[in-house]
């Protein structure tokens, strides 16, 4: 198809579930960049020469068919990769202007920058409070009873969930229903303040009712952070994010602003995987 013409008629919900703020603010300076990243589980070559910037304060959407390396992408991050005997990368990916394979940089602090939220909830089979509490403890940000309950309250609050459980927060985490599971881990995720949030598919395992509080929470954290979200719904990538970037067999298709994307693609394959011919 031609640049940036328009998409079918089919394709009109998807115009006008783009949100009112489907772009990327030019005061939005780009904290993580990629350049020309390659990624090798041993011989599978899963990212093909990778490039695009992360903005601050902005919700990216990683969106393509399931296999094609956008959750890849967000394991090179974080560097949570090198857990995995046999995967490797080329290229850099710079945070904040470093390399993040600067040998000099220290990965465990590397990884306090980032948040990660995975596709099934996974709290720790411990109190709700202790799940919150764990990470910022083991990395000496809080101490004592007080300074904990504050931390475990303020983050409870972020994620609305305090008024929930505040009660019974020696309840173990895994007793919650699925929606307060998810976002008892995004407190967990956030309660040692990092910078980025990495959200791998973090409403796929959620009812409608769970995944519109969700989203509405991440509406609400881009304010603060900088979140980078995998989603397999077309829709929701519209009214959450302001970039959105298109993968295909391990490939960066292109990468825009999710009202450009989502109404006039540049690439077929885009076009295509948006109307639902394949993916």
């Amino acid at each position: 198809m031609n640049a940036h013409a328009a998409l079918p008629n089919a394709q009109i919900t998807l115009r006008n579930l783009v949100g009112p703020e489907g772009r990327h603010l030019a005061a939005h300076a780009p904290c993580l960049s990629v350049q020309d990243v390659d990624f090798y589980y041993g011989p599978k070559h899963a990212l093909k020469k990778v490039s695009l910037e992360i903005f601050t304060r902005e919700v990216t959407a990683f969106i393509g068919p399931s296999g094609c390396g956008k959750t890849t992408l967000l394991r090179c991050f974080n560097r949570a990769y090198e857990a995995i005997p046999g995967a490797y990368m080329t290229g850099r990916i710079l945070l904040d202007g470093r390399d993040i394979h600067d040998p000099d940089l220290d990965p465990p602090l590397l990884r306090r920058r980032f948040g990660w939220v995975a596709q099934k909830p996974n709290p720790f089979p411990w109190s709700i409070a202790e799940n919150v509490a764990y990470g910022p403890r083991l990395h000496g940000i809080v101490a004592g009873r007080a300074d904990t309950a504050e931390l475990v309250e303020r983050c409870l609050r972020r994620v609305g969930l305090w008024d929930e459980v505040k009660d019974d927060l020696g309840q173990p985490g895994t007793d919650l229903s699925g929606g307060q599971q998810q976002r008892l881990c995004i407190a967990r995720a956030i309660a040692y303040n990092p910078e980025i949030l990495l959200m791998d598919e973090p409403c796929s395992a959620l009812d409608p009712v769970a995944t519109a509080i969700v989203e509405a929470l991440i509406e609400d954290m881009r304010r603060d952070f900088t979140v980078v979200i995998v989603t397999h719904n077309m829709q929701q990538a519209a009214r959450l994010a302001q970039r959105v970037a298109m993968f295909h067999l391990g490939r960066l298709v292109e990468v825009d602003d999710a009202e450009t994307l989502f109404t006039r693609p540049r690439e077929h394959i885009t076009e295509d995987f948006l109307t639902g011919l394949y993916g």
